[in-house]
């Protein structure tokens, strides 16, 4: 499968927004002569709503779920928002209203959430729950132990993404959601950076809700899913229609759903195609790392991603490399994209130990099919080169 890149620029941005698919440019002038309403009775549109409904079965398909579990969203960040205020506003006991139950008034996350799950985390602060927050390892590790004392019969819910956007690295999923289920807690993931980098199999990982984004899988923007186990249903965040079984009003998408199953269609094909990335990833960074004995690769020895690198450069401002280099006709970040504009550091960095200069001194490099050694092998000397003239002026 390929996609579509600009010819003038090495794109190393894939944790910020894949490049679309190419084959869906043909299948979008096939999809937009289907653009009728999903909810009306008529042909035009019971068309759109098989349609939608087809592209949400392919996608259950690959993520090993039921369809009906899948609940179609504006994308990775309302999901999150679904999932924690929505099962809050639905399930949340107050142990004042008189019943027996003790009552579960603490919610845990890890340090390192994305800023749509730390949001709606500080939401549920205000309304008088308690945050217990995981620390994470200067290797990126999740404390366990930590995790362990923490979770009790108080614990409402537990939120701990799958992969981190910023340093690439995994959490033992499966493992914690079944000690947040033996408490009798609520289990929510972020799984928005593993779709099209990991094997992922719903029924199997024993989560409560899970989010992601197509736009993260060579798809199209403004569309996502909350996956949602059989048997809960958040209470919905936008009301109106009964759309989506009454968990999300609002017209659905069937444009960009229809997209995002046709990739979730060749999700075993991006699997297989990603596999080398974990070596032009390794490579690279041994590269960097010869050149530059004082950097740092944030995040080993740990589990990472195969296509993320977050490499940490001591007496340099990230920010003013990331636009040299960007004159170069190199795309990469400085953190979460979700940060961008931002005069903070990465909380992500500094929950790791890194200290505030430290952080604006790091920058992350993530890889997706159509990036080859040859696109690297020119980036690395372009980097030393960049890094040694922006130091000057540090």
């Amino acid at each position: 499968m390929q996609v579509l890149l600009n010819k003038n620029q090495v794109y190393l941005d894939y944790n910020a927004t894949t490049p679309p698919a190419t084959f869906l440019a043909k299948e979008i002038q096939n999809y937009l002569s289907t653009w009728g309403n999903p909810s009306s009775t008529h042909q035009a549109g019971q068309k759109a709503r098989a349609m939608f409904w087809a592209g949400k079965q392919h996608l259950a398909e690959f993520l090993g779920c039921n369809p009906l579990e899948l609940i179609a969203t504006s994308g990775g960040s309302e999901a999150n928002n679904l999932a924690i205020k929505g099962l809050y506003e639905k399930y949340f006991i107050d142990s004042k209203e008189g019943n027996n139950q003790p009552q579960r008034d603490e919610v845990i996350l890890s340090a390192v959430e994305h800023p749509s799950v730390l949001a709606p985390m500080r939401f549920l602060e205000k309304k008088g729950l308690k945050l217990k927050v995981i620390p994470i390892s200067p290797e990126g590790a999740l404390d366990i132990d930590f995790y362990k004392k923490t979770l009790s019969e108080k614990t409402f819910m537990v939120s701990v993404m799958c992969a981190n956007n910023e340093t690439g690295n995994m959490f033992p999923i499966k493992t914690i959601a079944k000690m947040a289920k033996d408490a009798g807690a609520l289990f929510h993931c972020d799984a928005v950076q593993a779709l099209g980098k990991l094997e992922i199999s719903l029924n199997q990982w024993g989560v409560d809700t899970a989010s992601f984004s197509a736009h993260k899988f060579y798809g199209l923007k403004g569309v996502g899913v909350l996956y949602c186990r059989k048997g809960l249903n958040p209470e919905s965040l936008i009301h109106g229609g009964p759309q989506e079984r009454r968990r999300r009003a609002g017209t659905e998408n069937p444009l960009g759903m229809a997209c995002f199953g046709a990739v979730a269609k060749k999700g075993e094909e991006i699997l297989k195609k990603l596999q080398p990335l974990k070596a032009l990833r390794d490579e690279m960074e041994q590269n960097i790392l010869s050149a530059l004995p004082r950097a740092m690769v944030i995040g080993k020895p740990s589990p990472r991603l195969d296509n993320t690198s977050c490499i940490y450069i001591p007496n340099i401002l990230a920010e003013t490399l990331l636009m040299n280099m960007d004159l170069k006709g190199y795309a990469f970040s400085v953190g979460s994209a979700c940060h961008s504009g931002s005069l903070n550091p990465s909380s992500v960095l500094q929950a790791m130990g890194l200290t505030e200069q430290q952080a604006r001194s790091a920058f992350r490099v993530s890889l997706g099919l159509g990036v080859q050694k040859k696109h690297l092998d020119k980036f690395v000397p372009d980097l030393i080169e960049s890094v040694k003239r922006v130091g000057a002026f540090s």
